[in-house]
């Protein structure tokens, strides 16, 4: 396995990129893009992206990771999540011609990330498939209803509050306010207006032909949010269908920091790539 530094140029401004190329013995011609995502660069949380990127490798597949602009050490300020999409072409481009062996990449986002990666897939041919894990799609209705179920719920039926209010340590206004806060937008407007980004990410889910695969983790709030928004709503459906492969590690937190399902992730990586 090789690992090599580069700079990726858009807009006059300078991102640092590192690839990291497929055994030879065994190299397949779709490669991975890792994007990052929320405050985290290239390395990830718990050195998640550089154990993936290097475990990938040693199978056959090519990667790269790179900071967008603003993220870790590429210049500029930082952008936002949805307003990446110069970003990622341009992170492609320099991989392709890197590696031309290279015909296809599959995008590998997490939080944000994924949801950065449904808005851009659509507009790029080269993108063959798409692993997106716990992806951001807030909504304040759908995460009242993950709040009440989840969390309230699970509360009312732990040992631990029911001796908080025995021993008269649990301050009822500020509970009973933020309960009524959290069912207030359970039953609220249902016309409530969606985001752009939220609206961008459906148009780009609809409009991608190539292979999902949707990672989901089972103690995190942002994947049941998911889950809550696109389970619920008809226009979300296109998750379900065969191409689309949902994996739900239900006792993982959202960044999968145990060795145990990082592990999981890259193995379930590892097998998607290869199908596309």
């Amino acid at each position: 396995m090789k690992e090599k530094a580069i700079i990726i140029n858009v807009s006059d401004q300078q991102l640092m990129a590192i690839i990291h190329q497929g055994c030879s013995s065994k190299t397949i011609a779709t490669a991975v893009l890792i994007v990052v995502g929320g405050p985290q660069y290239r390395v990830g949380s718990h050195r998640q992206f550089i154990q993936l990127a290097r475990y990938l490798a040693n199978e056959g597949i090519t990667v790269m990771r790179f900071d967008y602009r603003g993220m870790g050490d590429s210049e500029a300020e930082k952008q936002q999540f949805d307003a990446i999409c110069d970003d990622t072409k341009a992170a492609i481009d320099s991989l392709f011609q890197q590696q031309p062996k290279i015909q296809k990449v599959v995008i590998w986002g997490l939080c944000d990330a994924a949801s950065a990666a449904l808005i851009y897939a659509h507009k790029d041919a080269r993108v063959s498939g798409l692993v997106l894990l716990n992806p951001w799609l807030e909504n304040e209705k759908a995460m009242a209803k993950t709040m009440v179920k989840y969390y309230y719920l699970q509360r009312l039926l732990s040992k631990r509050f029911w001796i908080k209010l025995i021993s008269g340590n649990v301050n009822f206004g500020e509970s009973s306010k933020e309960v009524k806060g959290f069912v207030k937008s359970c039953v609220g407007n249902e016309q409530r207006e969606k985001s752009s980004y939220q609206v961008r990410m459906l148009n780009g889910l609809q409009a991608f032909d190539g292979k999902l695969c949707l990672i989901l983790s089972g103690t995190d709030l942002t994947a049941r949010e998911f889950d809550q928004q696109t389970n619920s709503n008809q226009v979300w459906q296109k998750l379900h269908k065969p191409y689309c492969e949902i994996r739900r590690l239900a006792e993982a937190d959202h960044t999968f920091s145990s060795a145990k399902f990082k592990r999981e992730v890259e193995l379930i990586t590892c097998k998607f790539v290869q199908s596309c």
